[in-house]
């Protein structure tokens, strides 16, 4: 039985610019097979929309923690978001 799909925006912070967080998303995302973007925010953060299976989101989020090597995430807040302007794949956004 397939998971319901939920969609989340979600705000990264800490040491998350510079150190590849957009290309590791995608790719965590990817495996994950989860949609959506990632972009780099002037204030130093990063955003992310995700789509896809619960669970599998709840993993992404989890990973988001973690970061690619060299990040020092020191927040990852979610929201609710709109399934509706969902891409298809996943694609880093500038």
């Amino acid at each position: 039985m397939e998971e319901n799909p939920k969609a989340v925006l979600v705000r990264i912070s800490g040491r998350v610019q510079g150190v590849s967080f957009r290309v590791w998303t995608r790719a965590r995302a990817e495996d994950f097979g989860l949609s959506g973007w990632v972009r780099n925010e002037d204030d130093g953060s990063v955003r992310a929309l995700i789509v896809g299976p619960e669970g599998a989101v709840s993993a992404m989020l989890k990973e988001f923690w973690k970061g690619p090597p060299g990040a020092s995430v020191s927040a990852v807040e979610a929201e609710p978001a709109s399934q509706e302007t969902t891409p298809s794949g996943f694609r880093i956004s500038h």
